[in-house]
């Protein structure tokens, strides 16, 4: 179980030295009990003391990377069984697989789509996230080309080698050992070999056995080996099977009874025959690496769209980058809107605005993801921010009027933002859903030409 601050301190050496960068050993030891600083900060504690805080203090499941460069994703270390409680951090590596008895035009087309795809969501670039290349031939030999037929796209996709034989393995390393693949699966029987492979290339491995006995048994064997880099795959039967097995990991893990099962959970969706079903439910219910054959459109942006609402803060309002953006192409006398940067604020007024069909300008300000009226009210929405915000973005460069129409909840700020601002304010209507017949009408009255 983790450890209470005061236990902490009462480890602690209490010299209050400040060398750690904080005051006092309390406050260290409070820092540590939140998961907020590293025991190795602190010169004068005890190797026993570093053994017993670093086991308590530390992530209860292990962060595993996978794949080098810009595309490589990190995940496990989370430290809750339910996203309400604080949040997920690392969402989960979406895989798509080819297989080594497939063409070598396919895998290119796969490894190109993976590769270039990208959905945007809410200001955020969404991919998947790597290759999996699986050994369904029992060549060794064929699995390589395979394995070189994807890097030869010069993809630098996090890799994922699937094979029961270690020797398939090591032919397929040849070509992408240097990109630190994720190679699955090491078993009861062939647990050695697969070490030594994770060794010799410093990859994660995935374990796989059907109970958490055997799983907690194979830690213990890999890490003896030197692995400390593991994944666990929990052998599911069902869709079911893998909801049972991946919930009592997470929570064996969360409470830290039974540390050996803290390490990230790893999915073949389509092993359960409910490929669709099982990426979502993988997503929701702690599955960190899931392999699935390509997705069609349809459910590529679901499965992306999903994953992006589970991995955020549910105490923080998705928000939009602040900036100025364009509505079809506005030209010098186009008029501009003033909002705030709360995701759902700008996709209504975007499609309100985009509907009038009018060229306009859209200047997003950095409210923290508050809506317009609470931001007012909180005081996040000033006419400073606007003053600043029309600086920073240029806006000034982009019309040649002054006008600036402003959300008509923000109306109390308007003889403000003109003082601070020199523009003239015009209050726009409190509904979005308003926002073409004021352009129609207000705007036209300005010298606009909607």
């Amino acid at each position: 179980m983790a450890l209470k601050a005061l236990d902490i301190y009462k480890l602690l050496p209490k010299k209050n030295c400040k060398e750690c960068g904080d005051p006092t050993c309390l406050t260290f030891a409070m820092k540590l009990s939140g998961g907020k600083a590293d025991v190795d900060l602190c010169p004068y504690l005890s190797e026993e003391a570093k053994s017993v805080l670093g086991a308590s203090t530390r992530p209860p499941i292990r962060l595993v990377r996978v794949g080098v460069g810009e595309r490589f994703f990190k995940v496990g270390e989370e430290t809750v069984l339910y996203r309400h409680e604080k949040t997920f951090y690392h969402p989960p590596g979406i895989v798509f697989r080819v297989r080594d008895t497939q063409a070598a035009p396919e895998i290119a087309a796969v490894t190109r789509r993976v590769r270039g795809e990208t959905f945007t969501r809410v200001g955020a670039d969404l991919r998947f996230s790597g290759i999996a290349i699986e050994n369904t031939s029992g060549s060794a030999e064929t699995f390589a080309k395979a394995v070189a037929a994807v890097e030869a796209e010069q993809a630098h996709l996090p890799p994922v080698l699937i094979a029961k034989d270690p020797a398939a393995l090591k032919a397929g390393l040849v070509y992408c050992g240097s990109y630190r693949p994720l190679l699955h699966a090491a078993t009861g029987e062939n647990f050695r070999e697969m070490c030594a492979l994770a060794k010799q290339y410093g990859c994660p491995l995935v374990i796989r056995a059907a109970t958490p006995e055997g799983l907690v048994q194979l830690v213990k064997d890999c890490t003896a080996e030197g692995v400390q880099d593991l994944m666990l795959d929990p052998a599911p039967e069902t869709l079911g099977a893998f909801i049972t097995r991946s919930t009592l990991i997470r929570q064996l893990a969360i409470t830290r009874s039974v540390p050996e099962l803290g390490y990230p959970v790893f999915l073949d969706s389509t092993l359960t025959g409910q490929q669709d079903a099982a990426i979502a439910l993988g997503i929701v219910k702690y599955a960190s690496v899931i392999v699935t054959d390509p997705l069609t459109p349809g459910p590529a942006k679901a499965a992306l769209t999903l994953r992006q609402n589970i991995y955020t803060d549910p105490q923080k309002p998705i928000q939009m980058n602040p900036g100025l953006y364009r509505v079809g192409t506005p030209d010098k006398g186009a008029p501009v809107l003033l909002t705030v940067n709360f995701s759902l604020t700008f996709f209504t007024l975007e499609g309100y605005l985009e509907s009038t069909r009018v060229p306009c300008f859209m200047l997003i300000v950095d409210t923290e993801g508050l809506s317009v009226l609470t931001a007012v009210a909180a005081g996040k929405l000033s006419e400073t921010l606007v003053r600043d915000s029309i600086k920073k973005f240029g806006v000034e460069n982009e019309v040649s009027h002054r006008t600036l129409i402003i959300p008509g909840y923000a109306a109390p700020l308007s003889g403000r933002i003109e003082e601070a601002t020199g523009w003239k304010v015009l209050v726009g209507p409190r509904d979005a859903a308003e926002i073409g017949e004021f352009l129609h009408e207000e705007w036209k009255k300005e010298g606009g030409a909607p």
